[in-house]
């Protein structure tokens, strides 16, 4: 059966309907969740299965059938360990269907159909007895609930409901123990994602509205590849404290809960974010420990497992504050059933603090609703907004009236500091009139003719580097309203275009093949695995991701916006040579002639391919299935052939292996 879906195309800004088949939504989940990169994960693999193995020893040491519970059983994994390991039956419960289904497959193909059970149900409607799913309550519980955030996948529900209806009492439980970590740092780099700072231009001081100074910020979690902030970029004001465990052994509850650590602090600087992780210990001794710390905390950086289904967590304080070295502290976590969030106090602001632990951090400025935090850096970046300032320099005159396309940009308000007077809308008004900035507001409805039409371009909408051609879409209905030699910035874009050799990206799109001696080809063979979305670029941040370029930066597709949308579709072709994972793409605005911005690299490149990337933006990555190598046969090749479809906004990609 096939069904039409409804989707806002972010290039375009129209509503596109696309017949797709039942299991699209299926397909799209299995495509996107990076199952691979667990698969792909040795160090997890091979700490749980030592934890499951010690488990199961300890519960056949007492006499007894091993019953296991594993919940998100997912491939099938853990289950196979567990039986492996002498488990005599073993309930998996994977809620969402295909996943259930390639688990049925993967254990059937690997011999283990008569031990383990695939139930496919949220573990909290499972039932147990005689007609139940199972027949009997466990004695060993496996679990594999965690994100980031440790608690962020509904961990503490699950394992609540199962203490109280699916497993035994004293069970053994892998992992056994969960410790939270935090440390309290001062960051102007971490600290530009959460707070607008003030920003010279031309000479002026542009201060924030007090109420976005004051705002706590948005509540979610900030997960980052915290081995990619260098220490040199943050200064530790305390010790990296122990904050609370979770015994997974025991009854658990998902109430809300907080807990206090006590600290002197190491140095004097202003208290502005926490780093957070966590580890886990597979056994009650603690000698199994899989760990989330980031890579500078090894004597060996180079040592620390990759992974990017579990990364770190950086909380942002609700308020700077300025602390002196020496002074005792309090850093207080609460979370509830999803989510952590992190207070500081000095010892004698604890000691007044009243019962209530502090409330959740929620934004009431609203900025931090229209930009995320990659955003607030962008807006925050010095030598960014010097370019787009001299970019404007050289295009706006006494009598320019100008035009902002852009999700909550500062060009209007700089072109306003700037001496221009007339101006569009109402987004600014406070931040306007709070740094007593003088200026006619218009609106679109009486607007006379545009001479300079500016955009950064940036739209929240924008997951790929090319859906910020929207711009030209807007700019192209607004023609009519544009004087004859009206100035457009940017006045054309380049989508540019390197091949890439990844250190561990590569993971999450390599195939599973065999993991941990069990056959899990299933997974590469499933068609979701292959489907469209799968087969199209997808958006990463580079700059956690370190990557070695293996051709020089090319620009392979250009776009004018001092003219509208053609009609016609704009093809490129070329060609690639040497080995690599895939390619990054991003794009280049040109602001002026002489005036470049960058979505993407933001150096040169160095000797070795080293690539460094902009903070502010996710870059187009397009992974190969296989790296490919030219380098047996000079005739060989990969070609290319990008083609913007103006109709549907998109920018298609094919690449073929071929000799040349």
């Amino acid at each position: 059966m096939k069904t039409f879906c409804g989707r806002a195309n972010p290039t375009t800004g129209a509503l596109d309907w696309v017949e797709e088949s039942e299991e699209y939504d299926y397909h799209q989940e299995i495509a996107r969740s990076c199952y691979a990169d667990m698969l792909h994960d040795h160090d997890r693999n091979q700490k749980y299965y030592q934890g499951i193995r010690a488990a199961v020893s300890r519960v056949k040491a007492r006499g007894v059938k091993v019953i296991v519970l594993d919940i998100g059983t997912g491939t099938g994994l853990l289950s196979m360990m567990a039986v492996s390991a002498g488990a005599d039956l073993c309930y998996a419960v994977e809620v969402f269907k295909p996943m259930a289904d390639a688990a049925q497959n993967i254990v059937k193909k690997n011999g283990f159909s008569n031990k383990i059970k695939i139930i496919n149900k949220h573990s909290t409607d499972v039932t147990v007895g005689p007609d139940g799913d199972m027949q009997m309550k466990a004695n060993v519980l496996i679990t594999e609930l965690f994100d980031t955030e440790l608690i962020g996948e509904g961990a503490l529900p699950s394992y609540e409901h199962a203490h109280l209806h699916l497993v035994q009492e004293g069970c053994e439980a892998v992992p056994h123990r969960a410790t939270v970590y935090a440390q309290l740092v001062e960051s102007e780099l971490l600290w530009s994602w959460a707070q607008l700072q003030p920003i010279e231009v031309d000479g002026a001081r542009l201060a924030p509205p007090p109420a976005v100074g004051i705002c706590a910020g948005a509540h979610s979690v900030c997960d980052i590849q915290l081995s990619q902030v260098s220490p040199q970029s943050f200064t530790a004001l305390g010790p990296l404290c122990t904050m609370f465990s979770v015994d997974f052994s025991k009854p658990v509850s998902s109430a809300l809960q907080s807990y206090s650590a006590q600290f002197v602090a190491q140095s004097s600087g202003r208290a502005q974010v926490v780093l957070s992780w966590w580890d886990l210990d597979m056994d009650p001794s603690g000698s199994i420990v899989c760990t989330m710390a980031p890579s500078w905390t090894y004597q060996e950086p180079k040592t620390a497992p990759w992974r990017d289904h579990w990364m770190q967590s950086v909380y942002f304080l609700p308020v700077e504050s300025r602390v002196t070295e020496g002074e005792e502290l309090s850093l207080t976590v609460c979370h509830d059933d999803y989510s952590l969030w992190f207070d500081l106090k000095t010892h004698r602001q604890e000691e007044c603090r009243a019962v209530a632990p502090p409330p959740r951090p929620c934004c009431t400025c609203q900025a931090h609703l229209v930009w995320n935090r990659p955003r607030f850096g962008e807006l925050n970046d010095r030598h960014r907004t010097d370019s787009f300032v001299a970019a404007l320099r050289s295009v706006l005159r006494e009598d320019s009236v100008c035009l902002s396309i852009s999700d909550g940009s500062l060009l209007p308000v700089f072109a306003h500091m700037m001496g221009i007077s007339r101006w569009f809308g109402s987004s600014w008004v406070n931040l306007i009139s709070h740094n007593q900035i003088p200026g006619t507001q218009w609106s679109l409805t009486r607007v006379p003719q545009v001479s300079v039409l500016m955009g950064e371009p940036y739209f929240s909408t924008s997951l790929l580097p090319w859906h910020s051609l929207f711009f030209w879409f807007c700019r192209s209905a607004v023609a009519g309203l544009l004087k004859p030699d009206a100035s457009i910035l940017p006045c054309t874009a380049t989508l540019q275009m390197v091949a890439v050799e990844f250190q561990d990206l590569w993971r999450i799109r390599a195939p599973c093949g065999t993991c941990e001696g069990f056959d899990v080809t299933a997974m590469d063979d499933m068609k979701s695995l292959d489907f469209r979305e799968s087969r199209e670029a997808e958006p990463h941040p580079l700059w956690e991701y370190p990557c070695r370029a293996l051709t020089p930066a090319a620009g392979v597709m250009t776009f004018d916006f001092t003219q509208c949308v053609p009609q016609h579709p704009m093809v490129s072709e070329g060609s690639l040579s040497g080995r690599c994972h895939g390619v990054a793409l991003w794009m280049e605005y040109n602001l002026t002639e002489d005036v470049t911005v960058s979505g993407g690299l933001i150096g040169p490149i160095g000797e070795q391919g080293e690539c460094q990337w902009t903070p502010h933006r996710r870059q187009g990555v397009y992974f190969f299935r296989s790296p490919w190598d030219t380098t047996a046969d000079a005739r060989a090749g990969v070609s290319y052939t990008l083609t913007f479809e103006p109709s549907l906004g998109d920018i298609k990609m094919d690449f073929s292996i071929k000799s040349q």
